[in-house]
């Protein structure tokens, strides 16, 4: 059995509502074991015999579409990515000023050269970027809140929806979950 973290999109919020015993129930009814929930913002931990990550993806998304009623993405990782994740800091720590936050964008699949630079293109006084892999840090140097938009046009520069953690919120599941 290998653990793994999945990260959902368009959980608890714009008023779709889902208890968290609930999903874990989902969970548990695609027979994954030792399902918790981490925070109510659709984060699950769970075990699975499975070793592709994108199959457990389309497993979780139809089994979460079937008993809700809407989509929801599911971006998968094992514990062993979400150390990695949690372990990279790929910003200098001159770029922390005025309450400055990254945030991890998790996306269904690593961009190609021509998706990172334009992911690089949305880089400005405010935002700046790093791709690694199938996830993109993102240093935030002024509050969401307040701000046009809750984050930049990621998704759509690259052609795919992703989901946004708060990068100490990635870190805590890593050392609650993922430490061997």
């Amino acid at each position: 059995m290998t653990k793994y973290v999945a990260f959902l999109r368009a959980v608890n919020v714009g008023g779709r509502v889902i208890k968290m015993q609930e999903l874990k129930k989902q969970f548990e009814s695609l027979q994954f074991s030792n399902v918790e929930t981490f925070i109510a913002s659709g984060n699950v931990i769970f075990e699975a015999k499975e070793r592709e990550s994108a199959k457990l993806e389309k497993k979780i998304e139809a089994r979460l579409r079937d008993a809700f009623g809407y989509e929801v993405g599911a971006y998968v990782r094992s514990a062993a990515e979400v150390s990695e994740i949690a372990g990279r800091n790929p910003f200098s720590a001159s770029a922390f000023t005025n309450g400055a936050v990254v945030y991890v964008v998790f996306l269904p699949a690593a961009p190609d050269a021509a998706g990172n630079r334009k992911v690089q293109a949305l880089a400005n006084e405010i935002d700046e970027f790093y791709v690694a892999g199938r996830e993109v840090h993102w240093l935030c140097r002024k509050e969401l809140e307040g701000r046009r938009s809750a984050g930049p046009p990621l998704g759509k520069a690259l052609g795919m929806a992703a989901t946004v953690r708060n990068s100490r919120t990635v870190a805590r599941i890593a050392q609650k979950y993922c430490v061997p």
